[in-house]
């Protein structure tokens, strides 16, 4: 981000705190059956999950594949 962003005092309305349903990294590397796809994701959120592979010692497909299912689950 080039742009400074600048924060004013002001009234935020009605805030909803929303339950964090979604796994920590650490919880996504557990072994599933798979299906192969093809998808295209942003280098942003590959690159977070590959850095946070290398600290699991892990593939980051299968973070991003336990991140999917958990998701999924949730919405079943």
């Amino acid at each position: 981000m080039k742009r400074k962003i600048k924060y004013t005092d002001e009234p935020i309305g009605k805030v909803r705190v929303v339950t964090d349903f979604l796994p920590s990294p650490k919880e996504l590397v557990l072994k599933d059956e798979t299906v192969k796809v093809t998808i295209s994701l942003s280098k942003t959120s590959v690159d977070f999950f590959k850095e946070e592979a290398k600290k699991y010692n892990t593939k980051y497909q299968k973070m991003i594949r336990r991140l999917l299912d958990e998701y999924a689950a949730h919405q079943s």
